[in-house]
């Protein structure tokens, strides 16, 4: 399910270009515009929820399926020695794109927050 007015559903969709570095059935991971590290990836379920809070047990295996892929990723990327995760969570959390994503942060420039 996508949300016609979310930009990582547009992204998705391949209605907006993005600096992909994977992709599967259940996930896409790009290179974020405005990166707060010298790698800064942001891994997004294909399924549109706006945070984490609409989660809830039925969601167990794809959340821990979606954090299994960040691992990859860093790996695939050779930042998987050192990296940060970050799961920004509605307005008060720092959370500016409303579909969950995880920021995947690692090398060189790694700020405190990121939206």
């Amino acid at each position: 399910m996508t949300t016609p007015y979310c930009i990582f559903c547009k992204i998705i969709a391949g209605e907006i270009p993005s600096d992909k570095v994977y992709e599967d059935d259940e996930a896409i991971a790009i290179k974020d515009i405005n990166p707060a590290a010298e790698t800064h990836i942001l891994v997004i379920p294909k399924v549109h929820k706006s945070s984490l809070n609409e989660y809830d047990e039925a969601d167990k295996n794809s959340l821990g399926s979606l954090l299994l892929k960040v691992k990859k990723i860093a790996h695939d990327l050779g930042v998987g020695d050192g990296y940060k995760t970050i799961i920004n969570t509605g307005e008060g959390g720092g959370q500016t794109v409303f579909h969950l994503h995880i920021h995947l942060l690692a090398g060189k420039r790694l700020k405190e927050t990121v939206g």
